[in-house]
């Protein structure tokens, strides 16, 4: 375990060293981002209880108001108050509000080798995204990842949704609890964690092995593609081992956040087993 944790800040550090007079140009993205919009009760009332989540403006209906009721008294924090219609032309009438709206700062960006530290020490494993860009399966994820124990989830700076509206929603709190580091290169980033000791484990269902047949023992990275173009071939390639979920039905295809909830499932039972 030493000598993977010495290896990962060892990675990161020659990392940081090749990208050192880039890296304002590189995290200016995510740091540009002000006023990220939260909404949905529990994505709102789990920002709330996230003291790291910097919250600039909050307006709630009055029933929002008394379901956020504790939250508010811990953060010392007065709403505007706001009637439905009101969020409505903020959010658009589509927008599943439920009555909540926080505009808020951008959390605390973690590192790779942050991520990769923690996976290691707690033995837990990571989840990473290859071009998904759609915020609900994102958000999906991000709450199996929670349900599930994954340390973290790694996405690349750019084709990765906004970490806030749709995506925060989906993720149902878990935003604020399962830390999010964007990678510039994403092969490089998989490289990485195979040379702290990860099992990088690509999704396919074109795979041979089964993933519950697989020795998942090792600290593993689950990696993920987008609906339809999968894992690009680039990814696939720096993966040490490619698998598949057992499907006999009619369909053979698994929606990405479904996958992988089923993954993290697998390797959950696996951790148990080790117990």
């Amino acid at each position: 375990m030493r000598e993977q944790l010495a290896m990962a800040r060892s990675s990161g550090s020659a990392g940081k060293r090749r990208g050192q007079s880039s890296m304002a140009k590189q995290r200016s993205p995510v740091a540009a981002e002000e006023n990220i919009q939260i909404f949905g009760i529990h994505a709102v009332g789990a920002a709330l209880r996230n003291s790291r989540r910097p919250v600039s403006k909050l307006y709630l209906t009055q029933n929002a108001e008394r379901r956020l009721g504790s939250e508010l008294a811990e953060r010392g924090l007065s709403p505007e108050r706001v009637l439905p219609k009101a969020l409505d032309r903020m959010l658009g009438a589509d927008t599943v509000h439920q009555g909540a709206l926080a505009e808020c700062d951008p959390l605390p960006e973690p590192s790779l080798v942050d991520l990769i530290e923690a996976a290691l020490s707690q033995e837990r494993p990571l989840v990473v995204l290859d071009q998904v860009t759609d915020p609900h399966n994102v958000g999906a994820v991000l709450r199996s990842a929670s349900v599930f124990g994954a340390v973290g989830l790694i996405m690349t700076r750019r084709h990765s949704p906004r970490l806030g509206g749709a995506l925060a929603k989906a993720a149902s709190g878990a935003l604020e609890t399962v830390p999010v580091a964007l990678v510039q290169n994403l092969a490089r980033a998989l490289l990485t964690l195979a040379e702290s000791g990860f099992q990088v484990l690509g999704l396919d269902g074109e795979a041979t092995d089964l993933i519950e047949d697989m020795d998942l023992r090792r600290p593993t990275a689950v990696v993920l593609g987008a609906e339809g173009k999968g894992l690009r071939q680039g990814t696939q390639a720096v993966c040490t081992a490619m698998g598949r979920i057992e499907a006999d039905g009619d369909i053979a295809s698994l929606n990405v956040s479904n996958a992988c909830a089923i993954a993290l499932h697998v390797l959950a039972m696996a951790r148990r087993n080790r117990l």
